[in-house]
């Protein structure tokens, strides 16, 4: 995180560098986050005169952000996920190795995390990672996901060879996962 005063104001933002991006772009999400994406090659300064350039429209936005609210819902969130880390990962744990039964796959780890786009992910070390909040969901869907990122550890892909071994545990995945997307993991 980096600081710049804009009108008075110190405000944070976040660099994110690609490799294959040709221009900069400024973004302003809902949670008070300000990201700065440039090429790889950019300097700094030149970052810093391009935001100071947009200062009008970056503090317009940011002022409709009431930051202390954010602060407490942030605050309760983690006091949250605290609470509940332990107890998701004793019963993930137990739905990974109860289907794992019928899949006798190898993994890594399981991580309990408190994510915030997804359900669940599956790296290609192996890695078994799952938002705390799975517990709050209807044990169908839970299982679901559990499944889901299983089947990951032998095809790191959704080809049809993937739903195939997902249906061999779950045949009603696709009513499941329609169902799944009505629902935030953010919420």
């Amino acid at each position: 995180m980096r600081k710049i005063n804009i009108k008075g104001k110190n405000i944070e933002y976040k660099i994110m560098r690609r490799r294959r991006t040709r221009c900069m772009r400024l973004a302003i999400y809902p949670d008070g986050a300000f990201v700065v994406t440039a090429p790889k090659w950019y300097p700094v300064y030149a970052i810093n005169r391009f935001i100071g350039e947009k200062a009008d429209w970056i503090f317009e936005k940011l002022k409709h952000i009431d930051f202390r609210e954010l602060q407490k819902k942030k605050n309760a969130d983690k006091i949250e996920y605290e609470k509940q880390k332990k107890l998701a990962r004793t019963a993930i744990g137990n739905r990974v190795e109860f289907f794992n039964r019928y899949y006798n796959f190898t993994y890594n780890r399981i991580s309990v995390k408190n994510q915030k786009s997804c359900w669940g992910s599956c790296s290609r070390k192996g890695n078994l990672n799952f938002s705390y909040k799975i517990i709050k969901l209807p044990e169908e869907q839970r299982d679901y996901v559990v499944v889901h990122e299983l089947c990951h550890l032998r095809e790191l892909n959704h080809s049809s060879k993937f739903w195939d071994l997902v249906a061999e545990t779950t045949p009603e995945y696709k009513k499941i996962k329609k169902a799944l997307k009505n629902i935030n993991v953010n919420q």
